[in-house]
């Protein structure tokens, strides 16, 4: 298999093409269920890579105030600044992540980690790690389990530990319970805490 250019034409392809097999068209229900759970609705959020945003829909329908995205595919950026038009609360970035300057205090993963290539893990890392806010909070889902080619680019549970360890208290890494069904038994969730 021909090695795939990870770039902004590839993605932005994807969207124009409709050939997104990883899109749920639903918030994720590990992310529905930890959004559940936060009371600072002020906090400061960014979620990277981010897709059709179900999960920015959700924490808008939640009262959270302040929201951002980024995402490197100008047809999916217009089509979410069309959707969320007059929207104060969140704000969308036509942009690539590695450039991005910020400050967060929640940093929300869904399915950025695995579009990456695997070359880019530890610039992801300490990416992260410079957009959160002293203690601020990197959460969601990863793969625990390979894939051929890709993307999705898979992993393991030890190979996150070791590659977080040293930027990142790990407080929560463990099989996801509540997985999407087409999901289920191949995900881990995390909430890693800056150091």
């Amino acid at each position: 298999m021909q090695e795939k250019e990870l770039n902004q034409q590839y993605w932005n392809s994807q969207y124009q093409n409709n050939t997104t097999g990883w899109d749920m068209k639903q918030v994720s229900p590990p992310l529905k269920a930890y959004i559940d759970q936060l009371t600072n609705k002020e906090q400061q959020i960014l979620i990277p890579g981010c897709g059709n945003s179900y999960e920015a829909e959700y924490l808008l329908n939640q009262g959270f105030t302040n929201i951002t995205l980024i995402d490197i595919a100008p047809a999916l950026v217009e089509t979410l600044q069309k959707k969320f038009a007059g929207r104060s609360s969140i704000r969308v970035v036509m942009g690539n992540f590695f450039e991005h300057t910020g400050n967060y205090d929640l940093i929300l993963e869904q399915t950025f980690f695995c579009a990456l290539d695997p070359v880019l893990r530890p610039a992801y890392v300490a990416k992260m790690h410079e957009l959160l806010k002293p203690n601020g909070t990197l959460a969601g889902l990863l793969f625990n389990r390979e894939f051929d080619g890709g993307p999705p680019f898979g992993g393991s549970e030890g190979e996150y530990r070791k590659l977080f360890a040293e930027n990142f208290r790990i407080k929560t890494l463990e099989p996801c319970y509540n997985s999407f069904i087409k999901r289920a038994g191949t995900e881990v969730f995390m909430i890693f805490i800056r150091k």
